[in-house]
Protein backbone atom coordinates (compact mmCIF):
# COMPACT_ATOMS: atom_id res chain seq x y z
CA UNK A 1 0.00 0.00 0.00
CA UNK A 2 1.02 3.71 -1.14
CA UNK A 3 2.24 5.69 2.15
CA UNK A 4 -0.12 8.51 0.75
CA UNK A 5 -3.01 6.52 -0.23
CA UNK A 6 -3.68 8.30 -3.21
CA UNK A 7 -3.41 6.94 -6.72
CA UNK A 8 -1.03 9.03 -8.74
CA UNK A 9 0.22 8.38 -12.55
CA UNK A 10 3.02 7.37 -11.68
CA UNK A 11 1.50 4.48 -9.82
CA UNK A 12 -1.10 3.62 -12.67
CA UNK A 13 2.29 3.65 -15.39
CA UNK A 14 4.12 1.45 -12.80
CA UNK A 15 1.41 -1.21 -13.90
CA UNK A 16 2.48 -3.92 -16.43
CA UNK A 17 -0.24 -2.64 -19.10
CA UNK A 18 2.11 0.35 -19.65
CA UNK A 19 5.46 -1.16 -19.50
CA UNK A 20 6.08 0.08 -23.58
CA UNK A 21 4.40 3.50 -22.37
CA UNK A 22 7.06 6.41 -22.41
CA UNK A 23 6.37 9.56 -20.64
CA UNK A 24 7.29 12.12 -23.71
CA UNK A 25 5.91 15.85 -21.61
CA UNK A 26 4.70 16.69 -18.74
CA UNK A 27 7.10 14.02 -16.09
CA UNK A 28 6.57 16.89 -13.46
CA UNK A 29 3.19 16.22 -13.36
CA UNK A 30 3.64 12.35 -12.49
CA UNK A 31 2.20 13.07 -8.86
CA UNK A 32 -1.36 13.81 -9.98
CA UNK A 33 -4.21 11.97 -8.25
CA UNK A 34 -6.28 9.34 -10.91
CA UNK A 35 -10.34 9.04 -10.00
CA UNK A 36 -10.93 6.73 -13.13
CA UNK A 37 -10.05 6.05 -16.87
CA UNK A 38 -11.87 7.08 -20.06
CA UNK A 39 -11.52 6.30 -23.91
CA UNK A 40 -12.25 9.31 -26.01
CA UNK A 41 -12.25 9.64 -29.75
CA UNK A 42 -13.74 12.95 -29.53
CA UNK A 43 -13.39 16.41 -28.83
CA UNK A 44 -16.29 17.15 -26.94
CA UNK A 45 -15.61 15.94 -23.53
CA UNK A 46 -16.62 18.54 -21.19
CA UNK A 47 -20.01 16.71 -20.66
CA UNK A 48 -18.10 13.43 -19.38
CA UNK A 49 -15.23 14.29 -17.06
CA UNK A 50 -15.31 15.65 -13.96
CA UNK A 51 -11.26 16.07 -13.49
CA UNK A 52 -8.47 13.90 -12.29
CA UNK A 53 -9.03 11.50 -14.99
CA UNK A 54 -6.64 9.63 -17.30
CA UNK A 55 -7.87 9.76 -21.01
CA UNK A 56 -6.94 7.18 -23.78
CA UNK A 57 -6.92 7.97 -27.32
CA UNK A 58 -5.64 7.33 -30.74
CA UNK A 59 -5.80 11.01 -31.53
CA UNK A 60 -8.13 9.84 -34.93
CA UNK A 61 -9.80 13.51 -34.49
CA UNK A 62 -6.33 15.89 -34.64
CA UNK A 63 -5.88 14.56 -38.17
CA UNK A 64 -2.36 15.92 -37.74
CA UNK A 65 -4.08 19.19 -37.16
CA UNK A 66 -1.86 21.12 -34.79
CA UNK A 67 -4.14 23.70 -34.02
CA UNK A 68 -6.97 21.16 -32.99
CA UNK A 69 -4.54 19.88 -30.73
CA UNK A 70 -3.37 22.25 -29.48
CA UNK A 71 -7.24 23.45 -28.81
CA UNK A 72 -7.59 19.71 -27.35
CA UNK A 73 -5.05 20.12 -24.87
CA UNK A 74 -5.71 23.39 -23.63
CA UNK A 75 -9.24 21.92 -22.89
CA UNK A 76 -8.19 19.20 -21.06
CA UNK A 77 -5.70 21.42 -18.98
CA UNK A 78 -8.75 23.25 -18.51
CA UNK A 79 -10.90 20.57 -17.08
CA UNK A 80 -8.20 19.48 -14.82
CA UNK A 81 -7.67 16.11 -16.58
CA UNK A 82 -5.00 14.11 -15.07
CA UNK A 83 -3.23 13.02 -18.18
CA UNK A 84 -3.30 11.87 -22.00
CA UNK A 85 -2.59 9.05 -23.25
CA UNK A 86 -1.84 8.08 -26.94
CA UNK A 87 -1.12 5.77 -29.27
CA UNK A 88 0.78 6.54 -31.96
CA UNK A 89 0.15 5.07 -35.37
CA UNK A 90 -2.44 5.88 -38.63
CA UNK A 91 -3.86 8.91 -36.86
CA UNK A 92 -1.23 10.24 -34.64
CA UNK A 93 2.73 9.27 -36.36
CA UNK A 94 3.83 11.95 -33.99
CA UNK A 95 3.33 14.90 -30.99
CA UNK A 96 4.42 18.22 -32.17
CA UNK A 97 6.75 20.08 -30.65
CA UNK A 98 4.13 22.90 -29.91
CA UNK A 99 2.01 20.67 -28.18
CA UNK A 100 4.99 18.90 -25.93
CA UNK A 101 5.98 22.51 -25.52
CA UNK A 102 2.31 23.64 -23.81
CA UNK A 103 2.06 20.08 -21.72
CA UNK A 104 5.48 21.17 -19.82
CA UNK A 105 4.42 24.64 -19.28
CA UNK A 106 1.78 23.22 -16.94
CA UNK A 107 3.09 19.92 -15.77
CA UNK A 108 0.29 17.88 -17.94
CA UNK A 109 1.61 14.88 -18.52
CA UNK A 110 1.27 12.94 -21.80
CA UNK A 111 2.34 9.38 -22.43
CA UNK A 112 2.39 7.70 -25.75
CA UNK A 113 2.19 4.10 -26.92
CA UNK A 114 4.57 3.24 -30.38
CA UNK A 115 3.08 0.39 -30.91
CA UNK A 116 -0.77 -0.72 -30.91
CA UNK A 117 -2.22 -1.53 -27.77
CA UNK A 118 -5.44 -2.93 -26.43
CA UNK A 119 -7.24 -0.38 -24.80
CA UNK A 120 -9.92 -2.59 -23.13
CA UNK A 121 -7.02 -4.58 -21.65
CA UNK A 122 -5.73 -1.40 -20.27
CA UNK A 123 -8.95 0.15 -18.64
CA UNK A 124 -9.67 -3.36 -17.40
CA UNK A 125 -6.77 -3.51 -15.07
CA UNK A 126 -6.54 0.20 -14.54
CA UNK A 127 -10.17 0.50 -13.11
CA UNK A 128 -9.06 -2.50 -11.08
CA UNK A 129 -6.36 -0.78 -9.77
CA UNK A 130 -8.63 2.46 -8.82
CA UNK A 131 -11.43 0.41 -7.13
CA UNK A 132 -8.84 -1.29 -4.93
CA UNK A 133 -7.11 1.52 -4.05
CA UNK A 134 -10.53 3.04 -3.00
CA UNK A 135 -10.96 0.63 -0.67
CA UNK A 136 -7.88 0.57 0.37
CA UNK A 137 -8.12 4.53 1.09
CA UNK A 138 -11.22 4.03 2.84
CA UNK A 139 -10.00 1.43 5.48
CA UNK A 140 -7.33 3.78 5.99
CA UNK A 141 -9.37 6.47 6.44
CA UNK A 142 -11.38 4.60 8.99
CA UNK A 143 -8.41 3.65 11.05
CA UNK A 144 -6.81 6.80 10.55
CA UNK A 145 -10.14 8.64 12.22
CA UNK A 146 -10.49 5.96 14.74
CA UNK A 147 -6.80 6.75 15.66
CA UNK A 148 -7.92 10.58 15.84
CA UNK A 149 -11.02 9.43 18.33
CA UNK A 150 -8.54 7.69 20.43
CA UNK A 151 -6.14 10.64 20.81
CA UNK A 152 -9.33 12.88 22.19
CA UNK A 153 -9.23 10.39 25.33
CA UNK A 154 -5.60 11.20 26.12
CA UNK A 155 -3.93 14.30 27.76
CA UNK A 156 -2.58 15.61 24.79
CA UNK A 157 -5.31 15.03 22.48
CA UNK A 158 -4.98 18.06 20.03
CA UNK A 159 -1.11 17.58 19.28
CA UNK A 160 -1.72 13.70 18.96
CA UNK A 161 -4.50 14.75 15.89
CA UNK A 162 -2.25 17.04 14.37
CA UNK A 163 0.99 15.13 14.41
CA UNK A 164 -1.05 11.95 12.97
CA UNK A 165 -2.55 14.32 10.33
CA UNK A 166 0.54 15.43 9.04
CA UNK A 167 2.16 12.24 8.75
CA UNK A 168 -1.06 11.21 7.00
CA UNK A 169 -1.23 13.81 4.35
CA UNK A 170 2.36 14.49 4.18
CA UNK A 171 1.34 18.28 4.51
CA UNK A 172 2.17 21.77 6.55
CA UNK A 173 -0.29 21.21 9.03
CA UNK A 174 -1.08 24.33 10.94
CA UNK A 175 -3.52 24.55 14.26
CA UNK A 176 -4.62 28.83 14.86
CA UNK A 177 -7.04 28.65 17.82
CA UNK A 178 -8.41 31.64 18.05
CA UNK A 179 -6.76 34.30 20.39
CA UNK A 180 -4.04 31.83 20.75
CA UNK A 181 -0.48 30.83 19.69
CA UNK A 182 -0.54 29.39 16.22
CA UNK A 183 0.97 25.34 16.14
CA UNK A 184 3.07 23.98 13.44
CA UNK A 185 3.69 20.44 12.52
CA UNK A 186 6.21 19.68 11.71
CA UNK A 187 7.97 23.08 13.29
CA UNK A 188 9.05 25.16 11.03
CA UNK A 189 11.51 28.38 11.10
CA UNK A 190 9.77 31.96 12.31
CA UNK A 191 10.34 33.29 9.12
CA UNK A 192 8.33 30.50 7.14
CA UNK A 193 5.84 31.09 10.13
CA UNK A 194 5.15 34.66 9.53
CA UNK A 195 4.97 34.36 5.68
CA UNK A 196 2.60 31.12 5.79
CA UNK A 197 0.21 33.07 8.62
CA UNK A 198 0.31 35.85 5.70
CA UNK A 199 -1.38 33.68 3.39
CA UNK A 200 -3.66 31.91 5.76
CA UNK A 201 -4.84 35.02 7.69
CA UNK A 202 -5.94 36.99 4.92
CA UNK A 203 -9.56 37.59 4.17
CA UNK A 204 -11.67 35.00 4.30
CA UNK A 205 -13.56 36.39 1.16
CA UNK A 206 -10.16 35.49 -1.37
CA UNK A 207 -10.82 31.69 -0.86
CA UNK A 208 -12.79 29.46 -2.64
CA UNK A 209 -15.38 27.32 -0.37
CA UNK A 210 -15.58 23.56 -0.93
CA UNK A 211 -17.31 21.30 0.50
CA UNK A 212 -17.58 23.37 3.90
CA UNK A 213 -13.50 24.00 3.08
CA UNK A 214 -11.64 27.32 1.89
CA UNK A 215 -9.33 26.77 -0.53
CA UNK A 216 -6.84 28.66 -1.98
CA UNK A 217 -3.91 28.36 -4.31
CA UNK A 218 -0.92 31.27 -3.88
CA UNK A 219 2.72 31.52 -5.34
CA UNK A 220 2.62 27.91 -5.80
CA UNK A 221 0.94 27.24 -2.35
CA UNK A 222 -2.30 24.74 -2.17
CA UNK A 223 -4.07 25.55 1.14
CA UNK A 224 -6.72 24.09 2.86
CA UNK A 225 -8.43 25.45 5.62
CA UNK A 226 -11.36 23.55 7.98
CA UNK A 227 -13.11 25.71 10.57
CA UNK A 228 -13.25 24.07 13.96
CA UNK A 229 -16.17 24.65 16.36
CA UNK A 230 -19.82 23.98 17.28
CA UNK A 231 -23.01 25.80 18.85
CA UNK A 232 -22.67 28.72 16.44
CA UNK A 233 -18.97 29.63 17.26
CA UNK A 234 -15.95 29.54 15.49
CA UNK A 235 -12.89 28.11 18.03
CA UNK A 236 -10.22 27.25 16.08
CA UNK A 237 -9.08 26.72 12.13
CA UNK A 238 -7.23 24.13 11.21
CA UNK A 239 -4.57 24.56 8.23
CA UNK A 240 -3.00 22.34 6.02
CA UNK A 241 -0.41 23.80 3.07
CA UNK A 242 1.08 21.49 0.21
CA UNK A 243 2.44 22.81 -2.86
CA UNK A 244 0.63 20.52 -5.10
CA UNK A 245 -3.40 20.26 -5.30
CA UNK A 246 -4.83 18.39 -2.55
CA UNK A 247 -6.88 14.73 -3.44
CA UNK A 248 -9.99 13.60 -1.77
CA UNK A 249 -8.19 11.69 0.44
CA UNK A 250 -6.48 14.76 2.21
CA UNK A 251 -9.88 16.38 2.37
CA UNK A 252 -11.55 13.87 4.50
CA UNK A 253 -8.75 13.25 6.56
CA UNK A 254 -8.73 17.05 7.34
CA UNK A 255 -12.59 17.06 8.28
CA UNK A 256 -12.54 14.07 10.31
CA UNK A 257 -9.24 15.82 12.32
CA UNK A 258 -11.30 19.06 12.41
CA UNK A 259 -14.25 16.61 13.99
CA UNK A 260 -12.28 14.99 16.77
CA UNK A 261 -10.61 18.52 17.93
CA UNK A 262 -13.96 19.95 18.11
CA UNK A 263 -14.86 17.08 20.11
CA UNK A 264 -12.28 17.50 22.37
CA UNK A 265 -12.66 21.20 22.60
CA UNK A 266 -16.06 20.62 23.37
CA UNK A 267 -15.72 17.86 26.46
CA UNK A 268 -13.29 20.28 28.06
CA UNK A 269 -15.88 22.92 28.00
CA UNK A 270 -18.31 21.01 29.33
CA UNK A 271 -16.14 19.87 32.29
CA UNK A 272 -15.45 23.38 33.02
CA UNK A 273 -19.05 24.45 32.81
CA UNK A 274 -19.77 21.41 35.19
CA UNK A 275 -16.41 23.39 37.48
CA UNK A 276 -18.25 26.68 37.01
CA UNK A 277 -22.10 25.66 37.83
CA UNK A 278 -19.87 24.80 41.54
CA UNK A 279 -18.09 28.03 41.80
CA UNK A 280 -21.08 30.29 40.55
CA UNK A 281 -22.98 29.37 43.43
CA UNK A 282 -21.58 33.07 44.74
CA UNK A 283 -23.96 34.43 41.83
CA UNK A 284 -27.30 32.96 43.72
CA UNK A 285 -26.31 34.40 46.81
CA UNK A 286 -25.31 38.14 45.07
CA UNK A 287 -28.69 38.16 43.19
CA UNK A 288 -31.15 37.73 46.57
CA UNK A 289 -28.73 40.52 47.57
CA UNK A 290 -26.63 38.30 50.58
CA UNK A 291 -23.33 38.58 49.57
CA UNK A 292 -23.16 42.28 50.15
CA UNK A 293 -19.45 42.86 50.82
CA UNK A 294 -16.64 43.65 48.05
CA UNK A 295 -13.96 41.13 48.98
CA UNK A 296 -16.17 38.06 49.07
CA UNK A 297 -16.68 39.17 45.16
CA UNK A 298 -13.17 39.42 44.11
CA UNK A 299 -12.53 36.40 46.13
CA UNK A 300 -14.82 34.09 43.54
CA UNK A 301 -13.42 36.49 40.23
CA UNK A 302 -9.94 38.06 41.33
CA UNK A 303 -9.37 41.16 42.48
CA UNK A 304 -8.61 42.67 38.27
CA UNK A 305 -12.07 40.90 37.17
CA UNK A 306 -13.58 42.53 39.61
CA UNK A 307 -12.46 46.04 39.23
CA UNK A 308 -13.15 45.67 35.27
CA UNK A 309 -16.54 43.96 35.80
CA UNK A 310 -17.93 46.72 38.38
CA UNK A 311 -17.43 49.10 35.89
CA UNK A 312 -19.11 47.77 32.94
CA UNK A 313 -22.92 48.31 32.79
CA UNK A 314 -24.86 44.91 33.40
CA UNK A 315 -28.24 43.43 33.51
CA UNK A 316 -30.04 40.36 34.41
CA UNK A 317 -31.63 37.76 32.59
CA UNK A 318 -33.73 34.70 33.32
CA UNK A 319 -34.82 32.29 30.95
CA UNK A 320 -37.31 29.67 31.73
CA UNK A 321 -37.29 26.24 29.41
CA UNK A 322 -40.92 24.95 29.51
CA UNK A 323 -41.04 21.39 28.52
CA UNK A 324 -43.14 21.02 24.95
CA UNK A 325 -42.38 17.05 24.70
CA UNK A 326 -41.69 14.76 26.79
CA UNK A 327 -37.66 14.41 28.22
CA UNK A 328 -37.25 11.84 30.97
CA UNK A 329 -33.96 13.09 31.91
CA UNK A 330 -34.62 16.70 31.32
CA UNK A 331 -34.35 18.69 34.53
CA UNK A 332 -32.99 22.17 36.04
CA UNK A 333 -33.17 21.67 39.45
CA UNK A 334 -29.94 19.79 39.92
CA UNK A 335 -27.01 21.79 37.57
CA UNK A 336 -25.35 18.84 37.78
CA UNK A 337 -27.52 16.75 35.47
CA UNK A 338 -26.26 16.77 32.46
CA UNK A 339 -29.53 18.39 30.53
CA UNK A 340 -28.67 21.60 32.35
CA UNK A 341 -24.94 21.79 32.25
CA UNK A 342 -25.43 21.71 28.17
CA UNK A 343 -27.68 24.45 28.55
CA UNK A 344 -25.60 26.33 30.49
CA UNK A 345 -23.15 26.22 28.20
CA UNK A 346 -24.96 26.63 24.69
CA UNK A 347 -26.19 30.00 26.88
CA UNK A 348 -23.01 31.11 27.95
CA UNK A 349 -21.68 30.09 24.29
CA UNK A 350 -24.23 32.53 22.80
CA UNK A 351 -24.20 35.53 24.79
CA UNK A 352 -20.11 35.17 24.45
CA UNK A 353 -20.12 35.47 20.82
CA UNK A 354 -21.79 38.52 21.31
CA UNK A 355 -18.92 39.75 23.67
CA UNK A 356 -20.87 39.48 26.74
CA UNK A 357 -19.09 38.19 30.19
CA UNK A 358 -21.77 35.31 31.84
CA UNK A 359 -21.62 34.39 35.11
CA UNK A 360 -24.78 31.51 35.46
CA UNK A 361 -26.84 29.55 38.24
CA UNK A 362 -30.24 27.79 38.34
CA UNK A 363 -32.69 29.23 40.40
CA UNK A 364 -36.31 27.36 40.52
CA UNK A 365 -35.95 25.40 37.24
CA UNK A 366 -34.38 28.48 35.63
CA UNK A 367 -31.12 29.69 34.51
CA UNK A 368 -30.27 32.72 35.31
CA UNK A 369 -27.33 34.93 33.66
CA UNK A 370 -25.50 38.14 35.00
CA UNK A 371 -24.59 39.44 31.70
CA UNK A 372 -21.71 42.67 31.22
CA UNK A 373 -22.06 44.44 28.14
CA UNK A 374 -19.07 45.09 26.27
CA UNK A 375 -18.36 48.58 26.70
CA UNK A 376 -18.68 50.45 29.87
CA UNK A 377 -20.00 54.01 28.33
CA UNK A 378 -23.81 53.81 28.25
CA UNK A 379 -25.31 55.45 24.96
CA UNK A 380 -28.79 55.59 25.18
CA UNK A 381 -29.04 55.01 21.32
CA UNK A 382 -27.51 51.83 21.92
CA UNK A 383 -30.29 50.47 24.01
CA UNK A 384 -32.27 49.46 21.21
CA UNK A 385 -29.09 47.40 19.96
CA UNK A 386 -28.97 45.94 23.04
CA UNK A 387 -32.54 44.60 23.25
CA UNK A 388 -31.92 43.61 19.51
CA UNK A 389 -28.94 42.01 20.22
CA UNK A 390 -30.88 39.91 22.74
CA UNK A 391 -33.02 38.62 21.06
CA UNK A 392 -31.08 37.18 18.58
CA UNK A 393 -29.17 35.57 20.98
CA UNK A 394 -32.48 33.97 22.30
CA UNK A 395 -33.34 32.74 19.27
CA UNK A 396 -29.53 31.38 18.46
CA UNK A 397 -29.91 29.06 21.81
CA UNK A 398 -33.46 28.06 20.45
CA UNK A 399 -31.40 26.99 17.45
CA UNK A 400 -29.11 25.11 18.97
CA UNK A 401 -31.41 23.91 22.15
CA UNK A 402 -33.90 22.75 20.01
CA UNK A 403 -32.92 21.98 16.25
CA UNK A 404 -34.05 22.61 13.01
CA UNK A 405 -36.54 19.38 12.76
CA UNK A 406 -38.10 19.02 15.93
CA UNK A 407 -38.80 21.67 18.83
CA UNK A 408 -38.89 19.69 21.99
CA UNK A 409 -38.72 23.38 24.28
CA UNK A 410 -40.39 26.73 24.38
CA UNK A 411 -37.87 29.37 25.82
CA UNK A 412 -38.49 32.61 27.68
CA UNK A 413 -36.29 35.65 28.86
CA UNK A 414 -37.28 37.73 31.31
CA UNK A 415 -34.55 41.13 31.04
CA UNK A 416 -34.16 43.41 33.84
CA UNK A 417 -32.88 47.04 33.33
CA UNK A 418 -29.40 48.06 32.85
CA UNK A 419 -27.13 48.72 36.50
CA UNK A 420 -23.80 49.25 36.95
CA UNK A 421 -21.95 48.00 39.88
CA UNK A 422 -22.00 44.34 41.60
CA UNK A 423 -24.20 46.39 44.28
CA UNK A 424 -27.39 46.47 42.10
CA UNK A 425 -27.79 43.04 40.85
CA UNK A 426 -30.36 42.03 43.06
CA UNK A 427 -32.59 44.94 41.59
CA UNK A 428 -31.92 43.86 38.09
CA UNK A 429 -33.00 40.07 39.03
CA UNK A 430 -35.86 41.08 40.99
CA UNK A 431 -37.16 43.36 37.26
CA UNK A 432 -36.06 40.21 35.35
CA UNK A 433 -38.07 37.28 37.29
CA UNK A 434 -41.38 39.73 36.98
CA UNK A 435 -41.09 40.71 33.67
CA UNK A 436 -41.23 37.05 33.04
CA UNK A 437 -43.93 36.54 34.93
CA UNK A 438 -46.03 38.60 32.09
CA UNK A 439 -44.72 36.03 29.41
CA UNK A 440 -47.48 34.89 28.68
CA UNK A 441 -49.65 38.08 28.97
CA UNK A 442 -47.25 39.61 26.42
CA UNK A 443 -47.20 36.21 24.26
CA UNK A 444 -43.75 36.99 23.49
CA UNK A 445 -40.40 35.06 23.71
CA UNK A 446 -38.81 38.11 24.86
CA UNK A 447 -39.74 40.40 28.00
CA UNK A 448 -37.98 43.63 29.09
CA UNK A 449 -38.76 44.87 32.57
CA UNK A 450 -38.35 48.94 31.44
CA UNK A 451 -40.75 48.13 28.28
CA UNK A 452 -44.00 47.21 31.16
CA UNK A 453 -44.94 50.38 31.49
CA UNK A 454 -47.38 50.80 34.15
CA UNK A 455 -47.00 47.04 34.81
CA UNK A 456 -44.19 48.21 37.04
CA UNK A 457 -46.55 49.18 39.37
CA UNK A 458 -49.27 46.59 38.85
CA UNK A 459 -46.76 43.88 39.69
CA UNK A 460 -45.86 45.57 43.05
CA UNK A 461 -49.44 46.29 43.84
CA UNK A 462 -49.82 42.35 42.79
CA UNK A 463 -46.76 40.71 45.23
CA UNK A 464 -48.57 42.43 48.08
CA UNK A 465 -51.90 41.42 47.59
CA UNK A 466 -53.30 45.16 47.15
CA UNK A 467 -54.13 44.46 42.64
CA UNK A 468 -57.53 43.35 43.93
CA UNK A 469 -59.12 45.86 46.25
CA UNK A 470 -57.42 48.45 43.72
CA UNK A 471 -59.34 47.01 40.91
CA UNK A 472 -62.55 47.12 42.94
CA UNK A 473 -62.37 50.49 44.09
CA UNK A 474 -62.06 51.50 40.38
CA UNK A 475 -64.38 48.97 38.47
CA UNK A 476 -65.99 47.15 41.35
CA UNK A 477 -69.59 48.91 40.22
CA UNK A 478 -69.01 48.29 36.30
CA UNK A 479 -67.85 44.38 36.59
CA UNK A 480 -71.22 43.78 38.80
CA UNK A 481 -73.66 45.39 36.31
CA UNK A 482 -71.67 43.05 33.70
CA UNK A 483 -72.35 39.73 35.75
CA UNK A 484 -76.01 40.61 36.40
CA UNK A 485 -76.75 42.13 32.81
CA UNK A 486 -73.96 40.74 30.35
CA UNK A 487 -73.74 44.32 29.43
CA UNK A 488 -70.45 44.78 28.35
CA UNK A 489 -69.58 48.08 30.22
CA UNK A 490 -66.31 47.24 31.06
CA UNK A 491 -65.26 46.61 27.52
CA UNK A 492 -66.86 49.63 26.41
CA UNK A 493 -65.38 51.61 28.68
CA UNK A 494 -61.80 49.81 27.74
CA UNK A 495 -62.48 50.47 23.64
CA UNK A 496 -63.50 54.05 24.85
CA UNK A 497 -60.57 55.27 26.88
CA UNK A 498 -58.07 53.65 24.05
CA UNK A 499 -60.04 55.61 21.66
CA UNK A 500 -59.59 58.64 23.11
CA UNK A 501 -63.54 59.18 23.53
CA UNK A 502 -64.00 59.24 19.45
CA UNK A 503 -67.57 57.39 19.84
CA UNK A 504 -67.67 56.37 15.99
CA UNK A 505 -64.53 54.45 16.72
CA UNK A 506 -65.96 52.76 19.55
CA UNK A 507 -69.24 51.67 17.75
CA UNK A 508 -67.16 50.85 14.72
CA UNK A 509 -64.95 48.49 16.72
CA UNK A 510 -67.57 47.04 19.51
CA UNK A 511 -70.01 46.53 16.47
CA UNK A 512 -72.71 47.87 17.56
CA UNK A 513 -74.93 50.66 16.48
CA UNK A 514 -74.74 54.69 17.79
CA UNK A 515 -77.72 54.24 19.88
CA UNK A 516 -76.80 51.25 21.79
CA UNK A 517 -73.43 52.64 22.39
CA UNK A 518 -74.64 55.93 24.08
CA UNK A 519 -76.77 54.22 26.20
CA UNK A 520 -73.89 52.34 27.74
CA UNK A 521 -71.74 55.41 27.86
CA UNK A 522 -74.65 56.49 30.00
CA UNK A 523 -75.39 53.64 32.08
CA UNK A 524 -71.31 54.21 33.15
CA UNK A 525 -71.41 57.82 33.69
CA UNK A 526 -74.25 56.76 36.01
CA UNK A 527 -72.11 54.06 37.80
CA UNK A 528 -68.73 55.58 37.97
CA UNK A 529 -69.42 59.64 37.96
CA UNK A 530 -69.64 62.71 35.87
CA UNK A 531 -66.18 62.79 36.27
CA UNK A 532 -64.59 59.85 34.95
CA UNK A 533 -62.91 61.31 31.80
CA UNK A 534 -61.47 64.08 33.38
CA UNK A 535 -57.80 63.14 33.69
CA UNK A 536 -56.99 61.73 36.80
CA UNK A 537 -59.83 59.92 37.03
CA UNK A 538 -59.11 58.34 33.59
CA UNK A 539 -55.77 57.92 33.99
CA UNK A 540 -56.83 55.58 37.12
CA UNK A 541 -59.86 53.95 35.51
CA UNK A 542 -57.16 52.90 32.71
CA UNK A 543 -54.75 51.28 35.17
CA UNK A 544 -57.59 49.61 36.84
CA UNK A 545 -58.31 47.74 34.14
CA UNK A 546 -54.72 46.80 33.01
CA UNK A 547 -55.14 45.34 36.36
CA UNK A 548 -57.88 43.28 35.61
CA UNK A 549 -56.62 42.20 32.71
CA UNK A 550 -53.62 41.01 34.51
CA UNK A 551 -55.28 39.16 37.03
CA UNK A 552 -58.11 37.46 34.93
CA UNK A 553 -54.80 36.31 32.81
CA UNK A 554 -53.27 34.92 36.03
CA UNK A 555 -56.40 33.27 36.81
CA UNK A 556 -56.64 31.66 33.62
Amino acid sequence: MRLNSILTIEDVLAHEVFNDAEVIAGKLGLYRSVSWLHIFEMTDIESFVNGNEMILSTGVHFVQNINSFLVYLQKLIDLQVSCLCLELGQSVKSVPLEVIELANKHDFPIVIFKKTVRFIDITQAIHALIINDHCEMLEKLNKTSRAFFRSTLESKGIRNILELLQTSTEAQVIYLPMQKTPIFFPVIPFEKQAELLQLIQQPIENFYKVDGMYYLKLDEQYILIQDIGAMGQTWARLCIVKNHDFHHYNRLLLDSAAISIAQDLLKKKYIRESELHTENLWVNELIHNRLKDEILIQAQIGHEEYKVLNNLHFQVCVLEVIRTKYEPEYTLENPNKSMGIHLSLIVRSAFEQHAFRTFNTFKNNRLVILIFHPSSEKNPKDSLYIKEKLQLILKNIDKMLNGDKYTKFQLFLGIGTVYRGFRNTSFSYEEATKALFLKTFYQSPTIFYEDLGAFQILLNLYEKGMLESYVNSQLGMLIEEDCKKNSDLLKTLKVYLESNGSKKSVADELHIVRQSLYYRLEKIKELLGEDYMSNQKRLALQLAIQAYDLLNHQAG
